[in-house]
């Protein structure tokens, strides 16, 4: 792929539109609903048994990510099959989920090993996903690019959150499952269509794997040959731990900890995937002008006061406040994070290092599960312990991040 210029507003609307479908996954089965359908209903939580399993489910699919994505990614690149596997990958989460409703009370392992390759498929794909930001804008515009993803992909949040609500008033969790199936399939297809096509190398896709396999090794030495790579790698894998642990545990600790009902859980994620897009879209221009390392550590403060002042919280009432803060954050944080990722990367290499980087990331989200669903265990289920643990992590990020120098983008007109 050719590294892009000037904005093509069509393409751009497409690969924005893929994160509003697969963000219904995000919000209702990761956040608000299924995760704490599996925790409280499959598994049984009184004493943090399904915050454990649930955990594992989260840390299996993420190690699966680790393993796979610096190959898959680089093979991607090599056989110049970027679109072919987006598409596999996401369609095979969508297959898992509409399995869904063939999981009942006290099915530990048929849910884990559902939810487990659903979200294994979901991660992996947006590998392929991120790859393609270069490619839909010139630098100095991914900032703006990246922020208008995620905040197009919280409007999918609220939609999928949206037509979940009357299925968990009547109780039907089967349909709660089969509709998000169906969003994820309806609205990814626009970017099926007008995403960039694959240009085969002539690399055959198993050749291309080989290849990549036998320069896993070369891949480790180019990054730690390119310093600030390297040490925002390591801020990342840190801070991000946080992050994608709060994610995942969120919905069970309003459940648990604030005795949320179902519904209500639906109703506080609407309001945060609310505050998620405004806070996202807040700060896509400024991302740009203030510089992306800047945005992130403005809002690593944020997350460390969000973490102490989650834990403290002994009403539903201020654990909103503290949750709609926290959504302000959630797509600031991860879209310049991406975009200064995607400074740091040289032309030609976007898919194999945004696979290194999904390796990075997903890595560190294996440890911070299993420090949440372990704390809690331990503890015969106090989870207000387990979010300080989490809380740790933003601040150590924080402080490691101030290491990395970003290169300097001149501006230039906006297309």
């Amino acid at each position: 792929m050719t590294p892009a210029t000037t904005l093509d507003r069509r393409r751009v609307f497409a690969w924005c539109l893929f994160d509003f479908a697969n963000s219904s996954y995000s919000a209702v089965i990761v956040t608000a609903v299924f995760s704490v359908y599996y925790a409280q209903t499959i598994v049984q939580n009184d004493a943090g048994l399904g915050d454990l399993w649930w955990g594992r489910v989260i840390s299996a699919s993420m190690i699966a990510v680790v393993l796979t994505a610096p190959i898959l990614g680089a093979a991607a690149d090599r056989a110049g099959a970027r679109k072919r596997m987006l598409f596999g990958f996401t369609y095979l989460c969508i297959a898992c989920i509409a399995l869904y409703p063939t999981i009942g009370p006290g099915m530990i392992l048929w849910g884990f090993a559902l939810a487990a390759v659903a979200n294994f498929a979901f991660e992996s794909a947006l590998v392929y996903y991120n790859a393609y930001l270069p490619d839909l804008a010139p630098p100095q515009r991914r900032g703006f690019v990246s922020g208008l993803g995620f905040g197009i992909g919280y409007l999918g949040s609220i939609a999928g959150l949206m037509v979940a609500l009357p299925f968990v008033g009547r109780g039907r969790f089967d349909l709660i499952w089969l509709s998000v199936a169906a969003f994820f399939a309806l609205f990814s297809l626009p970017a099926f269509v007008a995403l960039p096509a694959d240009r085969p190398t002539g690399v055959r896709a198993a050749a291309a794997v080989v290849e990549a396999l036998r320069h896993v090794g070369r891949l480790v030495r180019d990054v730690r040959a390119r310093p600030e790579l390297l040490r925002f790698l390591l801020a990342y894998f840190v801070y991000l731990d946080g992050v994608e642990t709060t994610i995942y545990f969120s919905g069970i600790y309003a459940a648990k900890t604030l005795q949320f009902a179902t519904r209500e859980v639906l109703l506080l994620f609407l309001a945060v995937q609310l505050s998620a897009f405004v806070g996202a879209l807040l700060l896509a221009n400024p991302t740009d002008r203030w510089g992306a390392k800047r945005v992130v550590s403005w809002s690593l403060i944020v997350w460390v006061a969000v973490a102490g002042a989650a834990a403290l919280a002994h009403s539903k009432a201020a654990f909103f406040v503290v949750a709609l803060i926290a959504g302000t954050q959630l797509g600031t944080v991860q879209a310049a994070s991406r975009t200064l990722m995607a400074s740091l990367i040289p032309t030609g290499k976007e898919a194999e290092l945004f696979g290194f980087y999904a390796m990075v990331g997903k890595s560190s989200a294996v440890l911070g599960p299993l420090v949440f669903g372990t704390v809690s265990y331990a503890l015969h289920g106090n989870q207000r312990a387990a979010v300080l643990a989490v809380g740790t992590f933003f601040l150590a990020g924080l402080v490691l991040l101030q290491r990395v120098v970003p290169p300097v983008i001149s501006a230039s007109p906006r297309a």
